[in-house]
């Protein structure tokens, strides 16, 4: 499960070969299905990728090495299915035990996506500027943070970074880009006033939007393989 990260100072060199090959495939700067040249790896990076593996990140081929994990139709449902269990118990128990200062981590979560929006509004896909990914994944990480559950959190971050690599493909290869500022305030609004079904509602609509559109990319560059 994805950790708070420790202080620079502190890292390993496993880590930091950790950090850098996880943001590297999240991102998609290394293509799905890319192999991982194990021979040409130190040692740090090589432990890396076994906790990659536990993640489903990259996979494991027997003789040959590592391969970036594929993006597939199959992953995307499984994962969108999985995702719309978790987020939504997540949202419940954010909604049902959330302080006055969830709220307010919130609302500054939500200001600073919309500002970077705004800015950015004409430059092509958001989902690929890493400063609006980084806030986008701030502001939906702080839509959970009142659970009391550091499992469910911790289940919900690894599960919203493995749908960042689908989000980003889709992006790359969709023709008209998906504007998401009016599903996060709707979502912002209905959260801070405690309407649980309206929030479970939109939630389940915003991920599935997701789901649908990176579904239309897969299909359109002809990469949903069956596994």
């Amino acid at each position: 499960m994805s950790a708070a990260a420790p202080p620079t100072e502190t890292l390993t060199q496993t880590d930091r070969a950790y950090q850098a090959l996880r943001g590297a495939i999240v991102r998609c700067e290394l293509d799905p299905g890319a192999r991982l040249r194990v021979e040409e790896l130190g040692q740090p990076l090589r432990e890396a990728l076994s906790r990659l593996a536990g993640q489903g990140l990259v996979t494991s081929v027997e003789n040959r090495g590592f391969r970036v994990a594929p993006l597939t139709l199959e992953g995307l449902t499984d994962l969108t299915r999985v995702r719309l269990i978790v987020e939504r118990e997540a949202l419940r128990e954010a909604m049902d035990n959330g302080d006055d200062a969830w709220e307010a981590r919130l609302v500054a979560a939500a200001h600073s996506l919309a500002l970077v929006e705004q800015r950015l509004s004409s430059t092509g896909p958001l989902a690929l500027d890493d400063d609006w990914s980084a806030r986008h994944r701030e502001f939906h990480l702080a839509t959970y943070a009142g659970a009391r559950s550091p499992l469910l959190q911790a289940m919900v971050a690894d599960l919203f970074d493995a749908a960042e690599r689908y989000r980003r493909y889709s992006a790359r290869h969709r023709k008209a880009p998906r504007h998401k500022h009016s599903e996060h305030q709707d979502l912002l609004a209905a959260v801070l006033a405690r309407r649980r079904k309206e929030a479970l509602a939109l939630l389940a609509q915003h991920i599935s939007s997701t789901e649908q559109n990176v579904a239309a990319a897969l299909l359109s560059m002809g990469a949903a393989t069956a596994h």
